[in-house]
């Protein structure tokens, strides 16, 4: 994998085949650089494989890029987390990062 340059931009599809009618856009502009930058993580102890996920991607990225920090969101419930007393919680920490990465996982 070392001869491939990752650009940290990815194209979305749609899994049905069929093109949207609308392009898609992210909820905030793409971050330009990680240097310096506070990355949250978000995983959910329901799902048993999220949190190993999530430790693999902060060591990937801080091997890649040492100067960033990270935020860890860890949610307890097997719910939908708009849905629970965490919601506040959320969306603070989601405020105190520059980008975020979530993972599933069972």
């Amino acid at each position: 994998m070392d001869d491939i340059k990752l650009t940290g931009q990815y194209a979305v599809r749609n899994p049905w085949g069929e093109p949207d009618p609308v392009p898609l856009r992210g909820l905030s502009p793409r971050i330009t650089e990680l240097a310096g930058k506070t990355i949250g993580l978000f995983a959910a102890h329901a799902k048993i494989a999220s949190r190993p996920v999530m430790q693999a991607v902060e060591r990937r990225l801080a091997e890649r890029e040492p100067s960033l920090k990270f935020s860890w969101f860890l949610f307890d419930q097997n719910l939908d987390v708009a849905d629970t007393d965490d919601h506040a919680r959320l969306k603070v920490w989601a405020k105190g990062v520059d980008a975020a990465v979530a993972a599933v996982g069972d």
